[in-house]
């Protein structure tokens, strides 16, 4: 019967991930040139070395050592809300002006009592993406910031049809886009906290759950997080992923997995787990038993990490796919899960 079940949600999953019909295969490249503007204290010689491999090493292992320097952002010198769209200029600029303006809508709730939830769609999200998520959270009593990721919706290039600036074949831009999206999201706490909002809690699906981690483990004003599908490493994900399997093709042609997960180690969760460690955060962990492109075995890896760490942890498993979360009636479980879970410990 569990074969069946299986066998089944993982139909279903490719039926999903085969409606998008506009993924593109781009040109591997090192993205060398989206590396060299980010200031390292530990690398004063830039990024000089005897090759594309040997520079971004130096420059991983230099973030690593450094990455409290490496995710510092500054404060926007100004934020626009208007009606309940707020916007403001993003601290990591890139080439792109569309990209360099952060959008996040507000869903303030009616109990003012300091609450609130940022949110942190998935990848390829719509503007939107997870707005019913924060009306939930609003039935649920708690304020919800919902922010755009660096080259999604409102933030695209004219000239994209998706958000693949944000996870590629370009090494270099998407750290810088990881990154990017990592310091966006401590501006939105930055202003959240202006707003009188004291017991900040963070939520991220897949890449947004990527995005959320990094924020929580560097951003000690966080209280409770929700990571809504988990992996250890960003590299993996993206090499063995349905969704990524575009990506992966042309990966192939310049580096292995092994090479991949080191060079994106520096915008993996399971570099700054440890990070966790003697913190007052309560953590949700979701996994999906039948992801295709959150692996399982990815997803325990997390969770026995935080298990082994002694980190203060729940564990929530949905019995479907990637995908197939947002499908009925794995999306109201799995939002119901979330929302349960900030209520009583945020």
């Amino acid at each position: 019967m569990a074969g069946f079940y299986g066998s089944w949600i993982d139909r279903w999953e490719r039926r999903l991930a085969a409606r998008d019909l506009n993924r593109r295969e781009r040109p591997f490249e090192w993205g060398l040139d989206w590396l060299a503007g980010i200031g390292l204290p530990n690398l004063p010689a830039g990024l000089d070395g005897s090759g594309p491999a040997a520079q971004f090493e130096r420059f991983v292992s230099a973030a690593l050592a450094c990455s409290d320097a490496f995710f510092a952002h500054s404060k926007p010198p100004r934020y626009v809300l208007e009606g309940a769209h707020l916007t403001f200029p993003s601290p990591a600029a890139s080439p792109y002006p569309e990209n360099n303006i952060v959008h996040a809508d507000f869903f303030p709730s009616s109990r003012q009592d300091g609450r609130a939830v940022l949110v942190l769609p998935q990848w390829n999200a719509g503007a939107d993406g997870h707005v019913g998520l924060c009306r939930l959270l609003n039935r649920f009593g708690l304020t919800a910031l919902r922010m755009s990721l660096a080259y999604h919706d409102r933030r695209m290039p004219a000239h994209l049809e998706r958000a693949d600036y944000h996870v590629s074949s370009n090494l270099g831009r998407t750290v810088h886009a990881l990154r990017q999206s990592v310091l966006d999201a401590r501006c939105c706490l930055d202003w959240l906290e202006s707003r009188g909002y004291s017991r900040l809690a963070i939520l991220g699906t897949s890449l947004g759950s990527c995005v959320a981690f990094i924020t929580a483990a560097h951003d000690l004003r966080i209280r409770a997080g929700v990571f809504n599908h988990v992996s250890m490493n960003f590299g993996d994900v993206v090499w063995t992923g349905l969704a990524t399997g575009h990506v992966r093709r042309t990966l192939e042609q310049g580096v292995t997995q092994d090479q991949l997960r080191r060079y994106w180690s520096v915008i993996s969760p399971a570099s700054y787990i440890h990070r966790m460690q003697g913190r007052e955060v309560r953590n949700l962990l979701i996994w999906a038993r039948h992801d295709s492109s959150f692996l399982p075995v990815y997803s325990l890896q997390v969770i026995e990490s935080f298990r082994r760490c002694g980190i203060p942890h729940q564990v929530f498993t949905l019995p479907c796919g990637h995908y197939t979360t947002g499908q009925f009636p794995f999306n109201i479980i799995d939002g119901l899960a979330m929302c349960r879970f900030l209520a009583g410990n945020l």
